[in-house]
């Protein structure tokens, strides 16, 4: 299940979210060489990435920020870049170019020091804008809670998008950051769950105080909790292929 659109986008061009995608993608190339050579690749995870025990201890507290330009993964750096590129325009405009920045940075830091709370042992590398992003999707659901989100369904062979209200999805995803951050507690782990519960918490709190600029609920009452901005219409090219009918 992956969101690809919303149908409100912004007024004006996302200047910061596109900028934070396009530093993501050039700091993954910068090192994708070193994923033919594991020890290379782990020696720079252990001086750029986070440990939670390395904090814990007061030391390495820039990992806090360069962890979540890094990603472990062609897959991880793609899932996490779609979802900042769903729901990160409208916050932007929202919150504007330098606020919205200090704020997804702001969501990076916490959502790294949710992770240190749960596992401050831990020595296990952690990296990802995840928790960066966990933080925009929470401020989208305050601002936006029944904004429609195309989502992509696959099941085995069956390819479905459905328009789904932002609370369902955003909802649906913490739940399941929560409940695997309980399961992870019992051994199974690869995920860090509270990194995302964290920052997804940590954006809905710094959002409040642009959500109360707005009106509060009457903002709400005012944009029927949709972005502020005309819907976009989507329709489904018409097929070039012939039909082939049976006689």
């Amino acid at each position: 299940m992956f969101p690809i659109r919303d149908h409100n986008p912004s007024g004006r061009t996302p200047y910061v979210t596109y900028a934070l995608i396009a530093i993501n993608i050039v700091v993954f190339i910068s090192y994708w060489p070193l994923f033919d050579d594991p020890r290379a690749l782990n020696a720079f995870f252990r001086d750029w990435a986070m440990h939670p025990v390395s904090v814990s201890n007061g030391r390495e507290y820039y990992s806090l920020v360069t962890s979540m330009f890094l990603h472990g993964g062609w897959m991880h750096l793609a899932g996490n870049m779609l979802f900042l590129w769903v729901f990160g325009d409208n916050l932007e405009d929202e919150m504007g170019h330098v606020g919205y920045l200090v704020f997804y940075l702001a969501a990076g830091v916490a959502a790294s020091l949710a992770e240190v709370v749960a596992a401050p042992l831990s020595g296990v590398p952690t990296v990802g804008a995840s928790g960066a992003i966990a933080g925009v999707m929470g401020g989208y659901l305050l601002l936006f809670p029944k904004a429609k989100v195309d989502i992509l369904i696959i099941i085995v062979i069956i390819f479905r998008i459905l328009p789904i209200p932002a609370w369902i999805v955003l909802s649906v995803w913490l739940a399941m950051q929560i409940f695997g951050g309980f399961n992870a507690v019992q051994g199974s782990g690869g995920v860090a769950y509270w990194a995302h519960a964290g920052g997804f918490v940590a954006g809905i709190v710094m959002t409040l105080p642009v959500f109360l600029r707005l009106g509060g609920p009457r903002f709400w009452a005012r944009t029927h909790g949709h972005p502020p901005h005309p819907e976009a219409r989507y329709e489904l090219a018409r097929s070039r292929i012939p039909k082939v009918r049976r006689k």
